[in-house]
């Protein structure tokens, strides 16, 4: 018999039968079925609140706030040169939609390119992207390649 995902059993003896709570006192678990005595935890239905201290002021509201998240902030998707070196041939040129297409960057993210100097480039690329840290383009330029900067749509 082959062993897949529709036949998979536990061990002999590796399961428990289910405790039936509230069956009288000879099962151990009768009366209050294992809840305690009385009290709002004891009742049936019973779920508290996500950081509910009984009343106390709970933490989250008792440490003060700090910081903000800037509206502005921009998302810069990394490109590696030793991506680039790995997945385009001599000679071509790089563009947001290319790196898409190769997978290297998602569709809502080539808006905002920048290409690192992580890895060697030994083939002559030009590459058009909207940043270019200072040791990727010297890289680039010095295996042959083009380094152009994207200038990005003036939101008006």
């Amino acid at each position: 018999m082959s062993i897949g995902l529709n036949n998979l059993k536990a061990p002999a003896g590796g399961t428990h039968k289910k405790k039936r709570v509230g069956r009288g006192p000879g099962s151990g678990l009768g009366k209050t079925s294992g809840r305690g005595n009385k009290g709002q935890k004891s009742r049936s239905g019973y779920s508290g609140k996500r950081g509910f201290e009984g009343g106390q002021m709970p933490l989250h509201r008792r440490l003060p706030k700090r910081g903000f998240t800037n509206i502005f902030k921009r998302e810069w998707a990394e490109v590696n040169l030793a991506d680039l070196e790995r997945q385009f041939d001599a000679g071509a040129t790089v563009t947001p939609e290319a790196l898409v297409e190769k997978g290297l960057v998602r569709k809502s993210q080539q808006s905002s390119i920048v290409v690192l100097g992580n890895g060697e480039l030994q083939k002559s690329l030009t590459i058009s992207a909207h940043r270019f840290s200072a040791s990727a383009k010297e890289k680039i330029e010095s295996a042959g390649g083009k380094a152009e900067v994207i200038e990005a749509a003036s939101a008006e």
